[in-house]
């Protein structure tokens, strides 16, 4: 094996690296601090999974060489609509199935609004993430109390363990997986992410490609939706408020390219949102205040993106 293969390989398995090293630092200070460590890890997976199932969505995206801002206010009107169905009918079938559908249109209208503008994806989410969270206000005002939607707690207690919240992440990553990797879908994106003027020429269409991106993003943002109802049924103005910069982290966390194309892989974000979760538990238990976390989040997250394309800079193709 040659010597940049075997950098090549290292490189890929860094992340995966570091979330064992945080997880192994996490076990240790949390014995040395005398901390409930089981307790910890059932609060790690709950704050990891519903940004792990909405950024295995949003790869797609990602995957394209572009990014949407708009996911967190996509997760909370999700939930707010799909909350707001359970209330009329008590069926949490019929509100998980109203969580995706309403993620998915708003996805499909993001790729649809680019598509008739002609607009690069990340214009027209700029201007949805203002229209979202606009109607989130909107949403509680109307039909909740005028500060929150409260689905009864006994309704979701029984789906709110940590082995479903598994379950539902383990189903969407392995359905994530085998799009992206063993379908001509996964090749596509990759291709057009890589290098669109060449995607272009050989006949994928970048608007197909869009669209079927932000589908499989809806898809994840409903999931997610779900999940936060089950994690907290008492909707209100900052429900999933953070999502869609931890998405944005995570993604580069798991040691995927900000630019996308072929090195772009599902996993990452597990890896990445798995990782952060743990990186703020160890800041919490040295008791360092939240202003102190965010600072060593975006020291790393710039460290992460360097270190990511510094050996990539000089091999970009047109774009």
């Amino acid at each position: 094996m040659s010597k940049n293969k075997i950098k090549k390989y290292i490189m890929n398995l860094t992340p995966l690296f570091g979330l064992i090293a945080l997880f192994a630092a996490f076990l240790i200070i949390g014995t040395m601090r005398d901390i409930n460590v089981s307790y910890g890890l059932k609060s790690i997976i709950n704050q990891s999974v519903v940004v792990a199932v909405v950024a295995t969505g949003a790869i797609f995206i990602y995957t394209l060489g572009s990014f949407d801002i708009s996911l967190g206010a996509s997760t909370a009107v999700s939930a707010l609509i799909g909350g707001m169905v359970y209330i009329k009918t008590e069926n949490l079938f019929l509100m998980t199935l109203v969580c995706v559908g309403v993620a998915v249109l708003v996805g499909l209208f993001n790729s649809v609004l680019a598509s008739v503008f002609n607009l690069p994806v990340f214009v027209t989410t700029i201007a949805m993430l203002s229209v979202l969270n606009a109607l989130v206000l909107v949403l509680i005002s109307v039909n909740g109390t005028g500060s929150e939607i409260a689905v009864p707690a006994a309704a979701v207690k029984p789906l709110n363990n940590t082995a479903f919240k598994i379950v539902v992440l383990l189903a969407f990553v392995l359905l994530s997986i085998f799009i992206f990797s063993f379908t001509k879908i996964g090749r596509m994106q990759k291709f057009q992410g890589g290098n669109p003027v060449c995607a272009k020429l050989s006949g994928i269409s970048e608007k197909k490609m869009a669209i079927i991106a932000f589908v499989m993003s809806g898809i994840g943002v409903g999931l997610g939706a779900f999940l936060s109802i089950i994690y907290a049924p008492t909707l209100t103005r900052n429900t999933a408020s953070s999502v869609g910069m931890d998405v944005i982290i995570a993604i580069v966390f798991g040691g995927m390219p900000v630019s996308g194309g072929a090195r772009s892989k599902i996993y990452a974000a597990v890896i990445g949102a798995f990782s952060m979760t743990l990186l703020s538990q160890i800041m919490v238990m040295f008791n360092l205040n939240s202003g102190i976390g965010q600072m060593v989040k975006a020291a790393i997250f710039i460290l992460v993106v360097f270190l990511a394309t510094s050996d990539q800079r000089g091999n970009m193709l047109p774009r």
